[in-house]
């Protein structure tokens, strides 16, 4: 009885399960309702979900899937932009959202922030950087390019531009119009220039100034071409380089640069740009101002001359005795800033007049130093900021 009973009440409560569900089905069936059975410790139930949750289930679905997608594309944009451009990821992607995530518009519009934000920061000091330096046997161009650190000295777009820019003055004129000296580069005729950069960041025909302020924005510094000079030959001769602190070839904070040209059309080189090199190495550690005592300037002789006497003066000697003192002096001021007369750092037993007199005579015909040149990052920019520091300070007194 105790089972009957039991099977009754069971089959009763699964009836009562049955007229439910069929209710509902019923309903569900004109709407055009959906099952789904459920199976758990062996016991079946039929369970309904109607059609508008079910809907609802896979419309979320696809959505989350079709989230993913695009979510992954545009991460993908955003790296892509940000390694052609290195602008901040936040500037990247919001130059996607606002061009509706097209790459090409979003790098036009990141370079038109760019350059306002470039402009923003021109005005601020750049005395680091790096000189960049493109030469042949017979000419040399040498251009400073700065920047507010070093940082950006280092980075590989940074000196990329640079290198382009010194390949670009070597450029300027042709063999034709050579004429042997220094002649500086104004910048402001380099600016309007055109050149071809090949670099995944910066690419395409664009003036040297866009080019700057490009790289500016990318960087996110106050950078300038500040100056550029070409030492060439129009003799029979070379012109050497040298770069100190350079962190790839034609890169460097210091340059040293100098023509040597000699006599006989016919006379080989080799031995002459062998000792031009070490040649303008020389320059770059013994900082010569002059070329020969003939070519000191008055006003720095005078200059010289009144300190010396002053200081022999001092000593409390006779006239002749301060007059052979200032003379001696002299002559050790003379080999402390003319080249021809300074020690030479290869081998300071001879002088660069007497290292020239012995390479004369190995090549068999005179070589002359024609002209030299001295460059290094930075010179003079801080005393320039320092005056103007001073006038302002001046002015509000």
């Amino acid at each position: 009885m105790a089972f009957c009973g039991g099977a009754k009440r069971s089959l009763g409560s699964l009836l009562s399960i049955r007229m439910l569900n069929g209710s509902s089905t019923t309903a569900s069936a004109a709407n055009g309702g959906c099952f789904s059975s459920c199976v758990s410790n062996t016991r079946v139930t039929e369970t309904q979900i109607p059609l508008g949750l079910a809907s609802t289930q896979c419309g979320s679905a696809v959505f989350l899937r079709r989230f993913s997608v695009e979510a992954s594309d545009h991460m993908s944009l955003i790296k892509q932009l940000r390694q052609r451009t290195s602008a901040p990821i936040k500037d990247v992607k919001a130059a996607l959202v606002d061009c509706n995530w097209e790459i090409e518009a979003a790098l036009k519009e990141l370079r038109r922030r760019g350059k306002v934000l470039a402009t923003k920061k021109s005005s601020r000091m750049a005395s680091e950087g790096l000189l960049a330096l493109a030469h042949s046997d017979s000419k040399a161009a040498l251009i400073e390019l700065n920047c507010e650190t070093d940082f950006v000295a280092r980075n590989e777009i940074f000196q990329f531009l640079a290198l382009a820019l010194a390949k670009h003055a070597l450029l300027l004129e042709g063999s034709s119009q050579q004429v042997s000296g220094v002649f500086p580069i104004a910048s402001e005729h380099l600016q309007d220039l055109k050149l071809n950069l090949e670099h995944p960041k910066i690419s395409g025909e664009t003036t040297v100034q866009n080019a700057i302020t490009e790289v500016a924005a990318v960087m996110g510094e106050n950078i300038k071409l500040r100056r550029g000079f070409v030492m060439s030959t129009a003799s029979h001769g070379v012109v050497s380089t040298y770069l100190h602190s350079s962190p790839q070839p034609g890169l460097g904070r210091i340059a040293g640069i100098l023509s040597l040209e000699v006599e006989d059309k016919n006379a080989e080189l080799d031995a002459i740009q062998r000792i031009g090199s070490e040649l303008a190495m020389h320059v770059v550690a013994a900082k010569p101002l002059f070329l020969t005592k003939e070519l000191v300037s008055t006003d720095a002789l005078e200059s010289e001359h009144e300190i010396l006497k002053s200081q022999a003066e001092s000593t409390g000697k006779s006239q002749m005795a301060i007059d052979k003192i200032v003379e001696g002096r002299l002559r050790k001021y003379y080999e402390e800033v003319v080249l021809m007369e300074q020690k030479f750092i290869v081998d300071d037993s001879v002088n660069v007049k007497t290292l020239l007199d012995k390479l004369s005579k190995e090549v068999g015909s005179p070589v002359k130093i024609k002209s030299f040149f001295r460059m290094e990052v930075g010179e003079g920019i801080q005393r320039l900021e320092e005056s103007s520091t001073s006038e302002n300070l001046a002015e509000a007194v």
